[in-house]
């Protein structure tokens, strides 16, 4: 399977990467087609500039400063999401890769009749979220109710990748995680991605 495994963290030894490094190598045994994604090392600039919000609506969206990444969404049949949880969302550098990269045209077309939205990424069969939060599981769970994942899952995911099978794998309480939690967790990960 190909697969676009995609990393939104700005430190190199957080253990956010070490999550990303360990599902790569598990995906490449299990003889994948791994490509990776590191948005800060590419240095991605996630604010949707004023020229491509101006042409969001007509016929022809310009992604041009995407471009490669863009080709790699279209490639992906399925996608490895890495990443943190601050103030109980995904980094501002991710949030930016959805709203420039899964663009219309790219992602999805939309309906001028109805203004509903028509998925393009039909390609996309698989999508697994890796992510940690410092909160414990019931401040994320029961008391915020997750929006993140619910914004993913529910929005983003059902309007451009509606057939896209979703996986959430979370370390809770990341701020008090012993090394031993933490061992656990990647194990978790590794066999996670046998299948991704």
């Amino acid at each position: 399977m190909r697969v676009q495994a995609i990393l939104a963290h700005p430190l190199p030894d957080s253990f956010t990467a070490a999550v990303h490094r360990t599902a790569v190598t598990a995906l490449r045994a299990a003889g994948h087609e791994v490509v990776e994604t590191d948005l800060y090392a590419e240095e991605f600039e996630p604010a949707l500039t004023a020229a491509e919000r101006g042409l969001y609506y007509a016929a022809d969206c310009d992604t041009s400063a995407v471009a490669p990444l863009v080709e790699r969404l279209r490639w992906s049949e399925a996608l490895v999401l890495s990443y943190p949880h601050w103030w109980f969302d995904m980094p501002a550098m991710l949030k930016g890769y959805f709203d420039r990269v899964w663009a219309p045209g790219v992602a999805f077309r939309h309906d001028r009749a109805g203004g509903r939205i028509e998925p393009l990424l039909t390609d996309l069969k698989h999508v697994t979220v890796l992510t940690s939060f410092g909160s414990p599981w019931w401040a994320a769970e029961l008391y915020m109710r997750n929006p993140a994942r619910r914004i993913l899952k529910s929005g983003v995911l059902a309007a451009c990748a509606p057939r896209a099978a979703f996986r959430y794998l979370a370390l809770y309480d990341m701020d008090r995680a012993t090394p031993p939690k933490r061992a656990r967790h990647l194990a978790r990960v590794e066999t996670a991605m046998r299948a991704p």
